[in-house]
């Protein structure tokens, strides 16, 4: 049997490799978190429907992951953001998560995070050359 790396842009590929460590991940988590995965996305919108920013989320079993949150630059610092983290907290202990997990570089949001009761659990240093990317938790649930 002959294998050879390739490098592409595959949609069909992503999704094979991708659904593969889903199948294997499967094996390894308790059965009432299986199939627990659900994209989580809110926007903000103007009078004239545009989106004036948003977060991209995703719950992974008994987790919530911020991909991106982003709010427009001439509107930020007026709450909108407070507002759809809230909301999307609300929607992860609707699905009973037991936790969110972000990251943000230290140009970004890290104050705005750890504000909302986000802590730190990691930081890359000589990002960028000149910057640090923060991995941040919030725990939702009490600890046992």
């Amino acid at each position: 049997m002959t294998f050879y790396v390739t490098q592409e842009i595959n949609e069909k590929a992503k999704q094979l490799v991708n659904y593969a460590l889903y199948k294997f991940n499967l094996k390894h988590f308790p059965v009432d978190l299986r199939g627990n995965y659900e994209e989580m996305n809110i926007f903000l919108k103007d009078e004239n429907d545009n989106i004036r920013g948003g977060i991209l989320a995703e719950v992974c079993w008994n987790w919530l992951e911020i991909h991106t949150l982003m709010i427009d630059e001439d509107i930020r610092k007026s709450g909108f953001g407070t507002n759809l983290l809230l909301e999307l907290e609300q929607m992860a202990l609707a699905k009973q998560c037991d936790f969110i997990k972000v990251d943000t570089l230290s140009f970004q949001a890290l104050e705005f995070y750890e504000k909302h009761g986000y802590q730190v659990f990691g930081t890359l240093y000589n990002v960028g050359r000149d910057f640090k990317h923060y991995y941040l938790k919030k725990d939702l649930t009490k600890k046992k």
